[in-house]
C-alpha cells in the first residue's frame, strides 16, 4: 500500500514495476546483484532519466538467493528540497507500518525502531533530501549489521563503504555476432507497440528510429517519451522535429511526475543547483560540443561567479550527472567536460531568460578565434599531429560559432579569419564540402576592401576546383588583382597553384606545371596559411613526368630543399609520393615501389592524410600490377568534399 508522509512516497513490502521489463540492462542487473549480496551500501547513480529506479525495483523483485529477509522502499515524491526530518520520519514509517505522529525524525528516533530481522531498505530519488541520507545511512548502517542500503540517486553518498553503480544511456551499437538490434533501439520498438500494434522499424524507418535514438543519446526516458509521440507523427517526422530539438517531448509517464516531461526531468536537477551551479550550468551550454575546465572558467566566469569557482562548480555538476566528463578523468591532462541535448537546450533556454545569450556568444567567437589561430600555428611550425587533435576537440563549437556569425553581421570579420586559419582541415582532410559552405556564407558579409575577403576567395577556389571549375576560376578573377596590387607574395603564388590545378581539369598538362613552377618560385618559405611552395614542386613534378623525366626528377629533388619541408609533415609526404610517382613514370619501378613503401610506413597513424595515403597505395597496385606505362596522375593534392572510398577515388583528372 502507498502511504505519504512529508512529501516522501512510502512503499512496503510492494514493489513498482514497469511493463515490459528492463531493456538493454542485463550487465547493469548483474552488477547489481553481485554488488548487493556482498556489501551493506549500494547506490545506483547517473543523470536523469536512465532508468535508476526501475533497475533497483527489477533487481531486487529477481534476486533469488538474498542475504535479507524484506524489503522497504522510501520514495520521494516531492518537488525541491524537503523539510529537514522528512527523510527520517518516512524511514520510520516504511520500517514499523505505522506513520509517525510528526513529519520529521532524526537519525536516533529511525535507530530504535529499526527492526532485527534482515532488511533491506532502498532509498529511492533521494536528490532532494541528499544531505540528510548520507547522515541517516551512516547511522543506520552503524546501529544495524543486519541492514543493508541500496540507494538511487544522480550521484553517489561519498560514504567510505559505499559501492557505486553508475548508469549509462542504453547502446546505440548493434550487439556483436548476434543479429539483433541496440538497445536503444529495442526499448523505442517496445514502447511504440504500445501505442502502434504490432510495430516493428524497417528499411528508412529503422534508420529514422535509429536517428531518434542517436539524437536522444540513448536515454531511456526520452526514447519511451520519443515512442509516445507515434500517435500523432510518423517515425521520419518524429526524427526530424528531434533534429531541432527535443524538450518539447512530454507522455502520460506511469512513474514519477516529473518523467512525464524531459523538460521536468532535466529542471528537477536545476532546482536541487546552488546559485553559481545554475549560472554555469546556464553559460556553458553555449557550447556544441566537449569543452576543457580553462575554457569554461574564461566563458562562465563574471556575474558574481569568480573564475576561481568556475572549476568546483563543474565538478559538481558533473557529480549531478548534468555534465559528463570526456577523455581520461582523473588523469595527468586537464579534464573535458560536454552536455547532453537534453541538458544543453535546458540551460540555453535559462541563458536567453538572463538575457545572457549575445554575451556568451561573443566570448565563444573569441574563444574559437584563438583556437583556429593556435592550430593554423601549430600546423606551420611542425606540431600537425597536434594541430589536428585540437580542431578534433573544439569541432562542434568551431562549425556552430561560423553559423552562429551569420546571423551575426559584426561577427562576420572574426568568423572569417577563423575559417581562413582553418585552411588545412577543410583542404587536407577532406572538409572541403564543410569549408566551402561557410566560406561561401561569409565572405559577402564582409567588405569588399578586406584582406581577408580577399583570402577567402582564393581559399574558396582552392576548395571548388575540384567540384565547380568554373566557380573556381570566378573566385580567382575576383582575387588575382586584389593579391597582386596588396603585393602578397605568398597568395599571388597559391592562386598560381589553384590555377594549375585548373589547367589539369582542361587536360593542358604544359601550361599546369607553368603555373607550379611560379606558384613554387613566388610562395616564401614559411608562409603561412596556405600549403607551402614544396607542395608546388611536388605538383610540378607529377605534371613534368609526363613530358620531361628528367626536369620532373629535379623538381621531386627540389620539393626536399624548400625550407621547413621537414617540419612539414604533410608536405613531406606529398613530396615523397611525388618522388616515387616520378621514378616509376621514369621506368624505374623497383626504386619506386620501395620509395612509396618507405613512404607509407612514415606516414603518422594519427594524421592520416587521405590523399596520400589513397595515392601511395594506388601507385604500389599500378606498379606490381605492371602497369608501368599507365598514363595517371596519381596525385597532386586538391581539396575533396568528402574522404574516398577506395584508393582510385584519390586519383586527381585521369588523362
Amino acid at each position: 500500500m502507498w502511504s505519504y508522509v512529508g512529501g516522501v512516497s512510502v512503499l512496503s513490502e510492494a514493489r513498482s514495476r514497469e511493463p515490459g521489463g528492463l531493456v538493454g540492462r542485463a550487465e547493469e542487473e548483474a552488477a547489481l546483484r553481485a554488488l548487493l549480496a556482498g556489501h551493506r551500501l549500494v547506490t545506483v547513480s547517473g543523470c536523469a532519466g536512465v532508468g535508476k529506479s526501475r533497475l533497483a525495483c527489477a533487481v531486487t523483485d529477481t534476486m533469488t538467493h538474498r542475504p535479507w529477509r524484506r524489503v522497504v522502499t522510501v520514495r520521494w515524491q516531492g518537488r525541491g528540497q524537503g523539510v529537514p526530518g522528512a527523510l527520517g520520519a518516512a524511514a520510520v514509517g516504511a520500517l514499523t507500518g505505522v506513520r509517525p505522529q510528526r513529519d520529521t525524525a532524526d537519525a536516533g528516533t529511525v535507530v530504535r525502531n529499526l527492526p532485527e530481522e534482515a532488511t533491506l531498505l532502498l532509498l529511492d530519488d533521494v536528490d532532494p533530501v541528499h544531505a540528510e541520507c548520507i547522515g541517516l545511512v551512516q547511522h543506520l548502517l552503524m546501529a544495524r549489521p543486519t541492514l543493508r542500503v541500496l540507494v538511487t540517486s544522480r550521484h553517489c553518498l561519498g560514504l567510505g563503504d559505499e559501492r557505486v553503480l553508475t548508469l549509462g544511456p542504453l547502446s546505440l551499437e548493434t550487439p556483436d555476432g548476434t543479429g539483433g538490434r541496440p538497445a536503444a533501439v529495442e526499448l523505442f520498438e517496445r514502447r511504440a507497440r504500445a501505442v502502434v500494434s504490432g510495430f516493428r522499424a524497417t528499411g528508412a524507418d529503422l534508420a529514422a528510429v535509429e536517428d531518434v535514438c542517436r539524437t536522444l543519446e540513448g536515454v531511456p526516458l526520452a526514447i519511451e517519451l520519443a515512442a509516445a509521440q507515434l500517435a500523432r507523427h510518423s517515425v521520419r517526422e518524429l526524427a526530424g522535429k528531434l533534429e531541432h530539438h527535443q524538450s518539447w517531448l512530454t507522455g502520460r509517464h506511469s512513474g514519477l511526475r516529473r518523467h512525464r516531461s524531459l523538460r521536468d526531468a532535466v529542471g528537477a536537477g536545476y532546482v536541487l543547483c546552488e546559485r553559481p551551479e545554475r549560472v554555469v550550468w546556464a553559460r556553458a551550454s553555449i557550447f556544441a560540443g566537449s569543452f576543457a575546465e580553462s575554457t569554461a572558467v574564461y566563458l562562465c566566469a563574471g556575474g558574481g561567479v569568480e573564475p576561481q569557482d568556475v572549476p568546483g562548480c563543474l565538478a559538481r555538476l558533473a557529480a549531478r550527472g548534468v555534465l559528463e566528463t570526456v577523455g581520461d578523468p582523473g588523469g595527468v591532462r586537464p579534464p573535458r567536460y560536454r552536455m547532453m541535448s537534453a541538458v544543453r537546450e535546458f540551460g540555453a533556454a535559462r541563458l536567453k531568460e538572463a538575457g545572457e545569450f549575445p554575451v556568451a556568444a561573443e566570448r565563444r567567437l573569441g574563444h574559437c578565434r584563438r583556437v583556429a589561430a593556435v592550430a593554423e600555428n601549430l600546423w606551420s611550425t611542425g606540431g600537425q599531429r597536434q594541430a589536428v587533435q585540437l580542431l578534433g576537440s573544439e569541432r562542434d563549437d568551431l562549425t556552430a560559432t561560423l553559423r552562429h556569425a551569420l546571423t551575426q553581421p559584426d561577427h562576420a570579420e572574426a568568423a572569417l579569419e577563423t575559417a581562413l586559419n582553418l585552411w588545412f582541415w577543410w583542404g587536407v582532410y577532406d572538409n572541403a564540402a564543410e569549408g566551402r559552405d561557410h566560406l561561401g556564407r561569409l565572405l559577402p558579409l564582409c567588405d569588399a576592401d578586406s584582406a581577408l575577403r580577399v583570402r577567402g576567395l582564393w581559399l574558396a577556389a582552392w576548395l571548388t576546383v575540384h567540384s565547380d571549375q568554373p566557380a573556381a576560376e570566378s573566385l580567382l578573377g575576383r582575387a588575382w588583382p586584389a593579391a597582386v596590387l596588396a603585393g602578397d607574395d605568398a597568395l599571388v603564388g597559391r592562386i598560381a597553384h589553384v590555377e594549375g590545378l585548373l589547367a589539369l581539369h582542361r587536360q593542358d598538362e604544359r601550361a599546369a606545371a607553368e603555373h607550379f613552377r611560379q606558384a613554387a618560385d613566388i610562395i616564401p618559405p614559411y608562409a603561412p596559411g596556405g600549403p607551402s611552395a614544396a607542395v608546388s614542386h611536388a605538383a610540378l613534378a607529377v605534371v613534368q613526368a609526363g613530358f620531361a623525366p628528367s626536369r620532373a626528377q629535379r623538381s621531386a629533388r627540389r620539393a626536399f630543399t624548400v625550407p621547413g619541408v621537414r617540419e612539414d609533415a604533410w608536405a613531406t609526404a606529398v613530396a615523397r609520393c611525388a618522388g616515387a610517382y616520378v621514378d616509376h613514370r621514369s621506368g624505374h619501378s623497383g626504386r619506386a615501389r620501395q620509395r612509396a613503401r618507405r613512404a607509407l610506413a612514415a606516414l603518422d597513424p594519427e594524421l592520416p592524410a587521405p590523399h596520400v595515403l589513397a595515392a601511395l597505395r594506388q601507385l604500389i597496385s599500378d606498379i606490381e600490377s605492371g602497369a608501368a606505362n599507365r598514363r595517371r596522375l596519381p596525385f597532386v593534392p586538391t581539396p575533396r568534399a568528402g574522404r574516398p572510398a577506395d584508393a582510385a577515388a584519390a586519383s586527381p583528372v585521369p588523362r
